[in-house]
């Protein structure tokens, strides 16, 4: 078990009960190959924890702006989400204190990593709300993910690929984008998708993915790319 208050470091806090943080960063496959570990896992706490950071980054978007409720809920969703939450675990070092099976720790897939890393950090933020209360997990809140919000709006990033391109494809050509799909395989729990953008008869990207959304929107970051819409 690696020594937690390096964690607590990181974070800028001591918590009073250290069986919160803890628990925070146990990976409910660790209690697989642990089953007398006196913690348990932190999926209750990532419930908590994701309550609790929706509140924090909506009160702070309702009382900053001005700005009307869909603009407001796209900038919420670009703050909080996997890969958002990921890169925030990434930045406090919690992968070194995660606590995982053996399978999970040697798994190689990125993507399975993040969504670990980010239901960590919720989970991070529920422990906090417990052992500290409302304020403190704001000013946690406030110190690590509100600095990402200007840049995410001055660039317009709260906008998907395929939002961006349509926009683009619909103010400079007057025609909206379709989405084919070249390829589709794999088993159910691995699908591979391989899926074309096109303009009228003009194919513009070539997306792959996991899932037709993430394939569509790989097709569509390319077709910026090649159209120089940016």
């Amino acid at each position: 078990m690696s020594d937690i208050s390096s964690l607590e470091k990181n974070i800028g806090t001591v918590f009073a009960n250290q069986d919160l943080i803890q628990q925070a960063v146990v990976h409910r496959s660790y209690l697989n190959e642990h089953p007398d570990f006196r913690i348990g896992h932190n999926e209750r706490l990532e419930f908590l924890g994701d309550a609790v950071l929706e509140l924090v980054v909506t009160q702070h978007l309702y009382n900053t702006y001005p700005n009307p409720e869909g603009e407001l809920t796209n900038w919420r969703a670009s703050l909080v989400n996997s890969k958002m939450l990921a890169s925030l675990s990434k930045e406090i070092k919690v992968e070194d204190h995660l606590l995982m099976s053996k399978g999970e720790s040697k798994d190689g897939n990125s993507k399975a990593r993040d969504y670990i890393l980010a239901n960590a950090f919720e989970a991070i933020v529920g422990a906090m709300y417990l052992d500290q209360g409302y304020d403190a997990s704001y000013a946690f809140i406030e110190k690590l993910l509100f600095p990402k919000l200007e840049p995410i709006i001055e660039n317009e990033l709260f906008k998907d690929p395929k939002s961006k391109f349509q926009e683009f494809a619909q103010e400079k050509m007057g025609l909206t984008p379709t989405y084919r799909v070249m390829e589709e395989g794999g088993p159910d729990h691995d699908k591979h998708f391989k899926i074309g953008v096109y303009l009228g008869d003009e194919m513009c990207g070539v997306g792959e993915g996991t899932s037709k959304k993430e394939a569509q929107e790989s097709a569509a970051q390319k077709a910026l790319k090649k159209k120089n819409w940016e």
